[in-house]
């Protein structure tokens, strides 16, 4: 199987659970501890790698948007999107052009349904500005920063963050650096807040013994 296609929510039928605490969480099983670097003073960075052409990254993202909007002050919350295939790189740069435009997470659902919902093919430049301009932005501008050599930049280096990662799958989630999880290893998509939430707490745990 041509790896673009190993969404980590694959066919196979998943057992349902609540994660309610970090205690509720088992180390090789529901996540991957990986070697990380010490924190500092930074915030707690969450990362989702992800891809607007994944399916499975279509059906978590009404999870995200809504646990989004209560992380708290200590947390950081950003996007990777990774690139198996030609069409994913071009929604790449569908993401970074609306990350630069500061439009990234109210476009984000919007992108989402466009894709999966109305078949729209926003790895095209054309429809992908076509449908920029339709929600509302300048399209001449959309233009500019999609050819940019900002976003070029963020395409090579979140090409070397899903590498130094190994990502194989998506929609995969990193916490802090060094706590690998995804909707396939917890339990589906509904548990991916309270996991995160419970990853968060662990993470901040291990800061304070440091």
């Amino acid at each position: 199987m041509k790896r673009w296609m190993t969404c980590a929510m694959g066919a196979m039928a998943l057992l349902a659970f609540t994660v309610g605490s970090a205690a509720d969480l088992v180390e090789g099983r529901d996540y991957t501890r990986l070697k990380a670097a010490p924190a500092g003073d930074k915030k707690i960075e969450v990362i989702e790698f992800f891809s607007y052409g994944c399916p499975h990254c279509n059906d978590l993202e009404p999870y995200l948007q809504t646990w989004v909007k209560s992380v708290p002050p200590d947390v950081q919350f950003r996007r990777v999107p990774v690139m198996f295939q030609d069409r994913w790189r071009a929604l790449a740069k569908v993401y970074f052009t609306l990350e630069a435009l500061g439009e990234d997470l109210r476009l984000s659902p919007e992108v989402f349904k466009a894709v999966h919902g109305s078949g729209i093919p926003l790895y095209q430049d054309k429809a992908f500005f076509d449908w920029a301009a339709s929600k509302g932005l300048d399209r001449a501008k959309v233009m500019d920063t999609y050819n940019s050599f900002g976003v070029e930049s963020k395409m090579k280096r979140a090409l070397a963050i899903a590498q130094e990662y190994n990502i194989q799958s998506v929609p995969t989630m990193l916490v802090d650096g060094k706590f690998l999880t995804s909707s396939d290893r917890i339990g589906g998509h509904a548990a991916a807040p309270a996991a995160l939430d419970a990853l968060i707490l662990k993470a901040r745990a291990e800061r304070t013994k440091t």
